[in-house]
């Protein structure tokens, strides 16, 4: 059977085809797209028609391919991020990205009618600016709430993109999870939060799990691609939360989801909501039953796609194998930083700001690529091992193998710092992680199988992984002391 599942990343998306054949997996990208958030006066916008122009080829050429024979079809995608649609099914607002920096303009306001400390008793989601209750709560501050009105229904991305596709209006729950409105407690939007912040529950899409089958395309539509149609599924429309649905690595292990961010966690059963999370901010978000996840997020390849951004304005253009290459001939750990501070949370010139953090630091900083990037991914394994350090505490017991999935496991020396960092073994892959997520929850919705734990020996005999073993011990818990010490971690 042939699925499709459509993958949107912060620096970019992929429609990719699933072939399954009853025992195994064939991927193959049908279409692959850059994009970036656009600065336009005062604000940081997401081109959502752009986005959709995009997946629509890639679902063109999938039609093609199999020769209209497409069973089902799925879209995740980063998290938080939303736009409205009028009671006829009109887009009438823009899509600002969540790196925007509106939330902070109103972050003390908002932080005056509920406190961080109860919105994360309420919802076990981190405290951050970039949630979707931080965005809707800076709409009304700057007289923006019109657009909750008049019967418009807000809509999560991959939630929009689906119903353009459907006309039917859902809130997946994943996604919904991490908003910041969601009570795992009630199971249901957080009235509490909804009440404080005048949001009304009704512009919301009905509430859907992971794992069924959500509509149909419209005649219109299949007609637009010249197809005769198609399923779609609700798929874990978090990105994360397909990522880790992939992890193969077994039970009680690390994940780190790596990409745009690095989503450093664990799966559970249940929820945990205490002061611990709340001081480190860690994390509780839905997943596919059974799979709910406990995570801590880190900035990710983020520095490095703005860094090698910066160069390519600048005339220079650097493939990440090259900058891979560059930095494994630096002299290892010449300088260090905080990945998470929040100088480098937005776009703009991350060479500079890494320079100078390091400046104030040492008294010098890195002048070349390569040596930009070795402190990149140094730092990066650190606060990996100082994230999965907390976790344990969270958690009360070891993880004592790392599963390194997404885009981020492709890269060897990024793996083999972080094995040698959090001193235990990194299992590398799959790669495509995220899609292969969608793609589980698609043959459970279609009946191929019964459960996740079927979908991962599917992967197994489909996908190979790679296992990278730490290598000097002592030195890297030195220099990880000396980290904590430098940045001030306990």
């Amino acid at each position: 059977m042939n699925m499709v599942a459509f993958d949107l990343g912060g620096s970019g998306g992929k429609v990719q085809l699933g072939r399954f054949n009853g025992r195994t997996i064939q991927l193959e990208t049908m279409h692959r797209f850059e994009h970036s958030p656009c600065q336009m006066n005062n604000g940081l916008y997401w081109d959502i028609i752009d986005i959709y122009r995009q997946m629509n080829i890639g679902l063109k050429k999938s039609v093609a391919a199999t020769n209209d024979k497409i069973i089902s079809f799925g879209v995740d995608s980063f998290s938080n991020d939303f736009a409205f649609i009028s009671p006829s099914g009109e887009l009438v607002s823009s899509m600002r990205c969540y790196r925007d920096n509106r939330t902070q303009r109103y972050k003390e306001q908002i932080y005056q009618k509920l406190s961080p400390e109860k919105l994360y008793s309420l919802t076990g989601n981190q405290n951050a600016n970039f949630n979707t209750l931080m965005q809707l709560a800076a709409m009304k501050e700057a007289d923006q709430g019109c657009f909750m009105e008049h019967g418009n229904k807000m809509l999560f991305t991959p939630d929009l993109l689906t119903y353009f596709l459907t006309g039917e209006a859902v809130a997946e729950y994943t996604i919904s999870s991490v908003s910041q409105m969601y009570s795992f407690q009630d199971e249901n939007w957080c009235q509490i939060i909804l009440d404080t912040y005048q949001i009304p529950k009704e512009m919301f899409g009905t509430l859907v799990q992971p794992g069924g089958i959500t509509g149909k395309t419209t005649a219109c539509y299949s007609r637009q691609l010249g197809s005769s149609g198609f399923q779609t599924v609700s798929v874990c429309e978090h990105d994360t939360a397909s990522a880790f649905l992939a992890s193969t690595a077994g039970e009680d292990c690390a994940i780190i989801s790596s990409g745009t961010w690095a989503l450093v966690g664990t799966e559970l059963q249940s929820p945990i909501i205490n002061d611990l999370g709340m001081k480190y901010n860690i994390a509780n978000e839905g997943g596919f039953p059974g799979h709910h996840r406990l995570l801590r997020n880190v900035m990710g390849t983020w520095l490095l796609q703005e860094t090698r951004a910066f160069y390519h304005e600048n005339g220079q253009d650097y493939s990440y194998a090259q900058m891979e290459s560059l930095a494994e001939s630096e002299t290892p750990f010449a300088f260090l930083i905080d990945v998470d501070n929040d100088l480098f949370f937005e776009p703009g010139n991350m060479p500079e700001k890494i320079r100078s953090t390091c400046t104030t630091l040492y008294g010098s900083s890195p002048q070349s690529i390569g040596a930009l990037v070795r402190c990149i991914y140094e730092s990066l394994a650190f606060k990996y091992r100082w994230t999965i350090e907390l976790l344990e505490r969270m958690i009360g017991k070891t993880l004592p193998v790392i599963n390194m999935v997404g885009g981020g496991s492709k890269d060897a020396l990024m793996c083999q710092l972080t094995a040698n960092a959090c001193g235990r073994p990194v299992v590398a892959g799959p790669a495509e992680a995220t899609s292969l997520g969608n793609l589980m929850v698609q043959l459970i919705a279609t009946g191929e199988i019964d459960s996740i734990e079927d979908g991962k020996d599917i992967l197994r005999a489909s996908f190979s992984t790679r296992e990278f073993t730490p290598k000097d011990d002592i030195l890297w818990h030195e220099k990880y002391l000396e980290f904590k010490e430098l940045f001030h971690l306990d």
